[in-house]
């Protein structure tokens, strides 16, 4: 399954449900705040699946979904141009591709649309950019490097939120961003979410297999998945639930 493919799932899943919010799931990704916990081995891509399965069977029929349904046959890109984001628990390395250049692009591509926030001269992105980069506590010097080339674990993850800062989406799907970081660079990304969402209102649906990354993003709502189903939905204190009992209400001892 390529980048591309799961993109497109991804951002499927939440394009459908931003019109029912208080109908399904108990509105998955617009409130701020979300998480979903599941037993390792169920794949964010499983998660998004399921998502777009289920309310493009509950809805689709609605006279009002035309719009939401039709979103579905736009590209990944497309999408994004219309205020979807997803961040990748591996972001894949683009030699030759400079950070500072493909963020101009990306800039440009979301907001064609809006030419009041698009940028006049390349120098007057790249002030913007390190204004960006300085807000998140970012090397400078990474903007100038390949995209993602040669960068540790913790400044990938930290690329994709300064991403999720250039783009300003409406809605944006964090993909296990704490996967292989640790506890300092989960603090940082944590910290860097927190801010993005709060500046542009952002709704946010973390998919964590940990407790740790929930201590400072402070979820509103919690929903566990299990073989490819919501099996549970809380607040903020189901995660402690979790970390006390695991998931043996739903999968057995022997799991």
């Amino acid at each position: 399954m390529d980048a591309n493919t799961i993109a497109t799932i991804a951002s499927a899943a939440v394009s459908l449900l931003i019109p029912y919010l208080k109908s399904f799931g108990e509105g998955l990704a617009k409130k701020a705040g979300e998480e979903i916990g599941s037993k390792s081995g169920e794949t964010a891509l499983s998660k998004a699946k399921l998502l777009y399965e289920t309310v493009k069977a509950k809805f689709s029929a609605k006279p009002d979904m035309a719009k939401t349904i039709k979103a579905l046959e736009k590209s990944p890109d497309e999408r994004a141009q219309m205020g979807l984001f997803l961040a990748f628990q591996y972001p894949v390395e683009v030699p030759g591709v400079k950070v500072q250049n493909f963020l101009r692009h990306a800039h440009q591509a979301r907001f064609a649309d809006e030419p009041k926030k698009l940028f006049a001269k390349v120098i007057d992105f790249r002030k913007h950019l390190k204004a960006l980069a300085a807000e998140l506590q970012i090397n400078p010097e990474l903007l100038t490097r390949g995209l993602n080339e040669g960068f540790s674990g913790g400044e990938k993850k930290q690329l994709e939120i300064l991403q999720m800062a250039v783009l300003e989406p409406k809605y944006a799907i964090l993909d296990e961003t704490d996967s292989g970081l640790d506890i300092d660079a989960i603090k940082k990304v944590s910290a860097g979410v927190v801010k993005v969402a709060k500046k542009h209102g952002t709704g946010v649906l973390v998919i964590t297999h940990y407790k740790r990354i929930l201590e400072f993003l402070k979820p509103g709502f919690v929903h566990v998945m299990v073989k490819g189903k919501i099996v549970k939905n809380g607040g903020p204190e189901l995660v402690d639930t979790l970390e006390a009992e695991g998931y043996k209400d739903w999968v057995g001892e022997e799991n």
